[in-house]
Order: structure tokens, then C-alpha cells, then sequence
């Protein structure tokens, strides 16, 4: 990936990020009582994040199949209450041996 589209990426999902997470206090100036609205925007970074990052994973290792068998790994790792660290390395060794499989 060229190095401006991956500075305009960060860019934007800081961007994001950011507002997401200033605008209430822009725009409430009592406490937010509403536990759906809390929710909402607790995890509207994530979504967002998300959204602007898992087209490029399924594209990450130049072959779409060992890309999902990872991604699926991962899925399946991080339910059984894996760590981020043991979820990685789980997911990129699937990658691996995927990769030599096919």
C-alpha cells in the first residue's frame, strides 16, 4: 500500500475517532443519563474502525482463502476469551499453515 493512502487512512480514522469522542461534549452539557445513547457512543470508534479496516484484511495476504481461514481463526479465538496477543499469533499461524495447505 502507498505510503499516502496509508498516512490518509490513519489520518481519517484519527479524525474519526476524535470527533466521535468530542462531540458530546460539545453538544451535552448536563450528564448523560440515557444508557442507550452511553452505548452508542462508546462504540461507535469501533464500528467505525472497523468498517474502515476489515476490506483490507481480507485482502492482507495476497490470496483471499488464507485472508478468510485467518479472519475466521480469529473470530474464533477471540470468543473463547483469547488475549489480543494469543488471538494474533493464533491467526497468523492459521495464515501460515493455511498458506501451505493450498
Amino acid at each position: 500500500m502507498p505510503l499516502p493512502k496509508m498516512a490518509l487512512m490513519i489520518v481519517v480514522m484519527a479524525g474519526v475517532t476524535y470527533l466521535i469522542r468530542m462531540l458530546p461534549f460539545a453538544f451535552f452539557r448536563k450528564k448523560i443519563t440515557s444508557t442507550f445513547l452511553k452505548s452508542f457512543l462508546y462504540y461507535i470508534p469501533y464500528a467505525v474502525l472497523s468498517a474502515m479496516t476489515f476490506p483490507f484484511v481480507l485482502y492482507s495476504t495476497g490470496n483471499i482463502w488464507t485472508a478468510l481461514a485467518g479472519t475466521v481463526i480469529a473470530i474464533i479465538a477471540s470468543m473463547c476469551k483469547q488475549s489480543l496477543l494469543t488471538v494474533a499469533i493464533i491467526a497468523c499461524l492459521s495464515v501460515l499453515l493455511f498458506g501451505f495447505i493450498i
